[in-house]
């Protein structure tokens, strides 16, 4: 179909069919210069957008170069980042460049010839659409002048006149007519043009950008550096999710073991956590009594002293009582430490003591005759109080001065605890190191007891340590201490909450090899005490609150992960790094186990150890945790020792022995575990154990 005209030799005559056709062009002209407008307006925006992103990356680039003069306290001068980014910002610096050539090129071969046919070719065909109109009407107008002469003769001149008017506008409106048919008809080619070529040129453009992008970054140096870069990225990522994976398991530890640290003062159903009487170190929030001098106007001047309380942060360095705010910039003179000092602790004769002060509790004083100070704080609970005091005379003990001695006829001094301490001496638990330090009580001089004082319903020793870590090996009783004199695990892990519930070693001694039944779990050693009986689901459940109390106490978060074997020979307890023994148990020497009634993966278990020169048999309670519920646990050793028992019963029969054991003073079989369905005697919920002892079976 070939493309709709206006026909010039119609121009002159300019009959209504000519007039409706040329309406159709006009509008199909103006409704080309709003679309045309439009396109416009949409590759300015790409022009704009193209400008604003080489000035963007340029930006970038240069942002990039100043992280290296950037002072970052926990970066490196000599920092791999620093050095990466600056690789990064060269080569910002080429794709820069390519990107000015392309804002170049869109300039050229977009926008000119875009603009071009707005500014020439439709502005000019407005003009003359404008031209017409005045033309046309001009004409018209003429043309009815002419048709009004008169008829006489004397109207001669005045026709003449008339007529060469309507000739020059007649002529006139031709002339405009056919240059604006022109331009109309010739815009029906141009549009075709015009449309296709900004946005040719825009491709053009592009794939000139893409050809020098390639030739550019495309290069295989480029290349290895970003798939190191990108490695390095994926395993920085793999660190931090499972950094963030330990960081929640920790929050959760951390919130569970700090409950008891929300309430200032310990709830009437919380285990009482007594005092460490042998710090010589402390740190924490305080309040201290403050006195400002007033004087009233009057005859007679008086002074008044008004009394404010501050909350600050306390702490002891160095032999020092130093305090600081929030805020308070780190000084050199504290070795690092923001703060001011309060009190030289070495000064002779201080002294801190309990002090009743405004109707307030928790306050105790700290004395200097020397300087003849009396400094009034407040703590938020008596416990609190109770360390601080302690704390403090431990510090001025150990620097030699005693109040009213000095020097090397200073002698240890007494403490005598606040009436709520002393009520409560009796439960709760210390660490390990707790009276070794040479504390002495306030009534004979002795020691503090490292345990609580027992009761006549106390089932704890006296004096026995809390432990919380394993034995080696070559511990000759196989039992549990504080600490563990073999080499070190080389590959420790703490918590380790992601770890599957039932591991299974990789290899296994002849023993665990010819066992009927074997069974392994990933369990974390919390600690054990020394009791006086070897079994009681309470006894079991009240060792669990004084460890974990322990632990809270003196904030020992670390747990020794270990692989617990029960088995129908043993229970062995191995390193899972090094697949080493750590210990083991003979069944024979477990006399009790039980789960927390709450808490499903706490679980204990009671020992007994006979040294060879003793007359009496000493029991000790294990704790552990778990990841799966400690009753199935409990399960699998009630089944071993069950087992265990059948097949020494089995042995002695067939060797003709008496199977009751009554002849060579044995124990008769032990009851039934809950798994079997009956309730061994003194049996805790999850489990329970023999309430008599089986032979060995080692």
């Amino acid at each position: 179909m070939g493309i709709e005209k206006l026909h010039l030799e119609d121009a002159l005559e300019d009959s209504p069919q000519t007039r409706s056709l040329l309406s159709v062009f006009e509008k199909d002209a103006m409704t080309l210069k709003k679309y045309t407008t439009g396109l416009h307006n949409c590759c300015q925006r790409i022009m704009k957008a193209q400008n604003e992103l080489c000035a963007a990356t340029q930006s970038l680039s240069q942002h990039l170069r100043d992280f290296e003069i950037q002072k970052f306290p926990l970066e490196s001068d000599d920092s791999v980042l620093s050095s990466t980014l600056k690789q990064f910002s060269s080569y910002l610096d080429d794709v820069s460049s390519i990107q000015q050539v392309l804002s170049a090129q869109f300039s050229e071969t977009m926008m000119y010839p875009l603009s071009r046919f707005l500014q020439a070719d439709l502005e000019e065909v407005t003009t003359l659409y404008e031209m017409f109109q005045m033309a046309s009407n001009e004409h018209d107008n003429a043309m009815n002048r002419y048709m009004r002469l008169p008829k006489k003769r004397e109207s001669e001149r005045q026709r003449s006149e008339h007529n060469e008017e309507l000739y020059l506008m007649r002529k006139k409106f031709h002339q405009t007519s056919l240059h604006y048919y022109s331009s109309l008809n010739a815009l029906q080619y141009k549009r075709k043009c015009s449309l296709l070529e900004p946005v040719m040129g825009y491709l053009h453009a592009q794939r000139a950008f893409f050809q020098m992008g390639q030739d550019a970054v495309g290069k295989k140096e480029i290349e290895d550096f970003l798939n190191n870069i990108s490695t390095s990225v994926q395993g920085v990522q793999q660190e931090m999710k499972a950094e963030t994976k330990k960081t929640v398991e920790l929050i959760d530890s951390l919130e569970q073991q700090s409950a008891h640290l929300y309430h200032a003062e310990p709830m009437v159903d919380m285990p009482y956590i007594p005092p460490n009487t042998t710090l010589t170190q402390k740190a924490g929030y305080l309040y201290v009594r403050r006195g400002k001098h007033l004087h009233v106007p009057g005859p007679i001047g008086k002074q008044l002293i008004a009394t404010k309380w501050e909350r600050s942060f306390f702490f002891t360095v160095g032999g020092n009582l130093m305090s600081q705010t929030r805020g308070e910039a780190i000084s050199t003179k504290t070795n690092g430490l923001a703060g001011s000092l309060v009190l030289d602790l070495n000064e002779p004769g201080v002294l801190a003591e309990p002090h009743e002060s405004d109707d307030r509790r928790f306050v105790f004083q700290v004395l200097s005759p020397k300087s003849k100070r009396n400094i009034v704080l407040q703590a938020e609970n008596e416990r609190e109080k109770d360390e601080w005091i302690c704390t403090l005379n431990n510090i001025v003990r150990e620097s030699g001065y005693v109040k009213g001695k000095q020097g090397s006829q200073a002698k240890p001094k007494e403490r005598t605890p606040s009436a709520n301490s002393l009520s409560k001496q009796g439960s709760g638990s210390v660490s390990p190191d707790q009276g070794s330090l040479g504390s002495m009580s306030s009534t004979g001089g002795q020691a503090l007891p490292r345990t609580p004082a027992p009761t006549p319903s106390s089932s704890f020793v006296a004096e026995a340590p809390i432990q919380f870590d394993l034995l080696s090996p070559t511990s000759p009783n196989g039992g549990v201490t504080s600490s563990l004199p073999g080499p070190p695990n080389p590959n420790p892990r703490i918590n380790p909450f992601d770890q599957s519930s039932n591991e299974v070693l990789d290899t296994l001694d002849s023993a665990i090899d010819s066992a009927t039944f074997v069974e392994s779990f990933v369990v974390r050693f919390l600690g054990s005490m020394e009791v006086t009986t070897d079994r009681g689901e309470k006894l079991v459940h009240e060792t669990m609150r004084q460890i974990m109390a322990a632990r809270a106490i003196h904030n020992v978060f670390k747990m020794t992960e270990s692989r617990l074997v029960v088995s129908s020979e043993c229970m062995r307890l191995i390193d899972p790094a090094t697949n080493t023994l750590r210990t083991q148990f003979a069944l024979a020497d477990i006399s009790f186990w039980a789960a927390h009634p709450e808490n499903t993966r706490l679980f204990g278990f009671i020992t007994r150890t006979k040294a060879p020169e003793a007359t009496h048999s000493s029991f000790s309670c294990h704790v552990f945790e778990c990841n799966i519920s400690a009753e199935e646990i409990c399960q699998a050793i009630g089944t071993a020792t069950k087992l265990a028992f059948q097949a020494l019963m089995q042995r002695k029969e067939g060797n003709g022995e008496d199977p009751s054991g009554e002849d060579s003073g044995e124990a008769p079989p032990p009851p039934e575990h809950p798994a079997a369905g009956g309730r061994p005697r003194g049996g805790g919920r999850g489990g329970g154990g023999q309430p008599t002892q089986p032979p060995s079976v080692s």
